[in-house]
């Protein structure tokens, strides 16, 4: 940890408790004047975190920050785990060391710059309220082993976050978590290879923990956090339960193929039998969605009859 995130986290570790601490106060804890103290509190803003400042009373964070147990981590995850305080994207470090890793290697952060959702999408990244996450694997036999992959990250997900008490928790296809028809979570894989002779995967993930208001009003979509429905989450218990659950999920993968996921993936779909709108590009079709598919994709009932789509560019809706 450099010494600017150890100063950074020493402050927040104080306006953490729900109470107002003054600036004085902050300064004489830790040895420093009081303007470098306003210093690091303006700067805060920067990465996403809300900081209220009142006269006479201090400052108190709008909303509570959580952040990794490095040590604790680290202790509890099998494989390699690369931890920051910021970086610009967890995906792209992993992408960048492809010859480095092995299967089950992490990275993990608490504030990305240029977080990635699917479709190029911005993913708001404010540090320590959520949790940035992205895992490295190797499916030997190619992309073609890859098909339905990010359905079963979205049920390793579901698993997770059930075991950690969290109730009600809901897959739409392909791979978003929803909680109250709100997402809660999102994965995004990115992989290089061929179609037959191996192919490197990095499976990013972010799951929202606590939200800052002025973080969520950046976003286009109604969205939930975890702190909606546990009290205060343990951001490194989920963080060394998602590295186990996903290496035993992909490893059964590995071995038996979507298959031994459809049972996972029907007890958690929020839209299974419902009436629903698939978009593909410009145009939109109508149906009932009757689940998915040896291959993961979509079976509609339309006025044509059962249909079935799979990859491209396909968002599934409500109706």
């Amino acid at each position: 940890m450099s010494g600017q995130w150890q100063r950074k986290r020493e402050i927040l570790t104080h306006l953490n408790n729900g109470e107002f601490i003054s600036g004085e106060s902050l300064a004489e804890i830790l040895g420093v004047s009081r303007a470098a103290i306003g210093k690091q509190i303006a700067g805060l803003a920067e990465y996403g975190i809300d900081v209220f400042s009142v006269k006479g009373k201090g400052y108190k964070l709008s909303n509570p920050v959580f952040l990794i147990n490095e040590s604790e981590l680290l202790a509890n995850i099998t494989n390699r785990c690369f931890y920051f305080d910021e970086i610009a994207s967890t995906n792209a470090f992993l992408l960048e060391h492809l010859d480095e890793l092995q299967s089950g290697d992490t990275c993990i952060a608490e504030f990305q710059s240029a977080g990635r959702g699917r479709r190029g999408r911005r993913w708001v990244s404010p540090y320590g309220s959520h949790l940035y996450f992205s895992m490295f694997w190797h499916l030997p036999q190619g992309m073609t082993q890859a098909m339905g992959l990010s359905l079963v990250v979205a049920c390793s997900l579901v698993s997770v976050l059930t075991q950690l008490g969290a109730k009600d928790v809901g897959v739409k296809w392909p791979n978003d978590i929803f909680f109250e028809h709100r997402k809660l979570a999102g994965v995004l894989i990115e992989m290089s290879g061929t179609a037959d002779s191996g192919c490197n995967l990095v499976i990013g993930i972010g799951v929202n923990i606590a939200m800052p208001q002025q973080q969520g009003e950046l976003i286009d979509q109604p969205w939930s956090d975890l702190q909606q429905m546990l009290v205060n989450p343990d951001k490194t218990i989920l963080a060394k339960t998602l590295q186990q659950q996903l290496h035993k999920d992909l490893k059964l993968f590995e071995q038996k193929g979507l298959a031994a996921f459809s049972d996972r993936w029907h007890a958690a779909d929020i839209y299974l039998g419902k009436p629903v709108r698939l978009l593909l590009g410009n145009d939109s079709i109508h149906g009932r969605y009757l689940g998915i598919d040896e291959q993961g994709g979509v079976i509609l009932e339309t006025a044509s009859g059962q249909q079935h789509f799979v990859g491209g560019e396909i968002s599934l809706r409500g109706v």
